[in-house]
């Protein structure tokens, strides 16, 4: 089982609730529901069925609001976000795949 502090070092430890992913990120708890119907980010879910969100998640939620703050509409910037992470993660695997 995971101890505590690597929990929190983890960037995908479910850590932040709804309210306060959104207080975090000045935004509404509607406009984290849009991103995951967007499938942007996919929450986990508490045992009582309440939304969970990552760091990592959060990241991809800053980036987004930022996106549609300067007149993206949302399902562009999600769009895009996706593809930027799906490049960013080919990239690692290429340079792993070169080193070794």
């Amino acid at each position: 089982m995971a101890q505590p502090d690597d929990m929190l070092d983890d960037e995908d430890y479910p850590a932040y609730t709804m309210g306060r992913a959104a207080e975090i990120l000045g935004c509404s708890q509607d406009f984290l529901r849009r991103l995951g119907d967007a499938k942007l980010i996919d929450p986990q879910r508490s045992g009582g069925g309440h939304r969970r969100y990552s760091r990592y998640q959060l990241r991809l939620a800053a980036r987004a609001r930022e996106m549609c703050d300067q007149g993206t509409d949302m399902a562009s910037a999600c769009r895009i976000i996706i593809l930027e992470d799906q490049l960013e993660e080919a990239l690692r695997r290429n340079e792993r795949y070169q080193q070794g």
